[in-house]
């Protein structure tokens, strides 16, 4: 059965991670996306499979992908409806990875 990894992954990270899976014999197809939480840069890496590589895969990318502390704005909310923007640190980074069945893969 052949397999469609579709891994999310920071724009930060997915240099090293598109290049470390194509030298694992991958194919990788990478888009740009935006995350909907900071509103930051990712890659969306979609890469076709046999299923049984489908952990090799994933180690490469977790092996590429790491995370790391952001310190970023946030809104704070006072009873007498002020806001304030007050530093919040936010655990950013590390990948996102979904796989879906897939039932025809061709490479032409």
């Amino acid at each position: 059965m052949q397999k469609l990894i579709i891994a999310i992954v920071s724009n930060e990270d997915s240099t090293a991670a598109s290049r470390a899976l194509t030298k694992g014999g991958f194919s990788v197809t990478r888009l740009a996306t935006t995350g909907g939480f900071l509103l930051s840069g990712n890659t969306t890496m979609l890469v076709g499979t046999d299923a049984d590589r489908v952990d090799e895969a994933i180690h490469i990318i977790g092996e590429n992908s790491c995370k790391r502390n952001k310190m970023v704005s946030g809104n704070t909310s006072f009873n007498a409806g002020m806001y304030a923007n007050v530093p919040v640190q936010v655990t950013v980074g590390g990948a996102t990875i979904f796989v879906i069945d897939v039932e025809r893969y061709e490479k032409l």
